[in-house]
């Protein structure tokens, strides 16, 4: 019977040690994962890789920099942060931010990582080191862990804060091409809000002098080119008087070009036609380039038919 109960014990605890490993290899699984998003938030910053950066957080992301900059938290959407970081970082000569001493817990969907970090700043003969620890919190959705905190626990610094001064005037001579898909993107934004927001002037301010609105699939009777800023001012005139109720920008999808003054852009219309009283759903494809936030080219594609029957051609 002794026997047996030491065997039956024996057996429960093996099936204990299976579940514990079972348990811990799954957050394992996570741990190395979120570790390798901790690295990574260094390595793409200090390579001025905005873009694979910015896909590690969440789409607002609790920034905690008050040990080092004073303040408040801020809550920060990935672009706003990206942009900020664009805007000095590649201003430096060479950046390098050494993690170490990776901790994580998971917790179901959330997790906590720590780690410490010694990051060095260099421009010209300028020279900034500081050492400390970072605190991130993060979500899990659908298989993919990403930031939502993102804090900075201040230990000590060597150097001088003045690399800052002179990074960001370095930054701002040769912006990265992060800023400039930034820019590109925005005045895509700014064009269809204004169309479905009625404003005119936010409109007009869009356009580049030069600009040029080309239409290869327009019907007959319609222009399919108009040039110059004042002619496309012509152009959409008596869109607010015309148009009711409009959506353009809830399903906009912005394709990324290796000239980032230069983006493709897919997006659906649904426009209430005051003059037909009929409701306009078109599907738009668009090549536009973007120079210095105005338009200056902006090629339409869309099905006529549509158009045609909303419009009354």
């Amino acid at each position: 019977m002794k026997r047996y109960i030491k065997l039956m014990t024996g057996v429960f605890i093996v099936a204990l040690l299976q579940t514990a490993y079972l348990r811990a290899d799954t957050h394992n699984e996570d741990s190395v994962r979120i570790q390798t998003i901790v690295e990574s938030v260094g390595v793409y910053a200090d390579n001025g890789n905005f873009e694979a950066l910015e896909k590690l957080y969440a789409d607002e992301i609790e920034l905690d920099y008050r040990s080092l900059t004073g303040g408040e938290i801020a809550l920060k959407s990935p672009g706003a942060l990206m942009s900020e970081w664009a805007s000095v970082l590649p201003g430096f000569d060479v950046t390098r931010h050494a993690v170490s001493n990776i901790a994580v817990k998971v917790k179901g969907n959330n997790a906590v990582a720590t780690a410490r970090v010694v990051a060095d700043h260099y421009v010209d003969e300028l020279f900034w080191q500081v050492e400390g620890s970072y605190r991130y919190e993060l979500k899990k959705h659908e298989n993919t862990w990403w930031i939502t905190t993102h804090a900075f626990n201040l230990e000590n610094e060597k150097g001088t804060r003045d690399v800052f001064g002179r990074a960001i005037e370095n930054a701002k001579r040769s912006p990265v091409s992060y800023l400039t898909r930034q820019k590109t993107e925005q005045a895509v934004r700014i064009f269809l809000s204004a169309l479905e927001e009625k404003d005119m002037q936010a409109f007009a301010d869009v356009w580049a002098d030069d600009a040029v609105q080309d239409m290869p699939y327009a019907p007959q009777g319609f222009p399919g080119r108009v040039e110059g800023k004042q002619a496309l001012l012509r152009h959409y005139a008596d869109w607010p008087k015309n148009s009711g109720e409009a959506d353009f920008t809830s399903q906009l999808v912005f394709y990324p070009m290796q000239n980032p003054e230069l983006v493709f852009v897919e997006f659906k219309g649904d426009v209430f036609i005051v003059p037909t009283e009929r409701q306009y759903r078109q599907s738009y494809g668009g090549l536009f380039h973007v120079k210095d936030g105005k338009i200056k080219f902006f090629r339409e594609y869309f099905n006529p038919e549509p158009f045609k029957y909303a419009f009354g051609l």
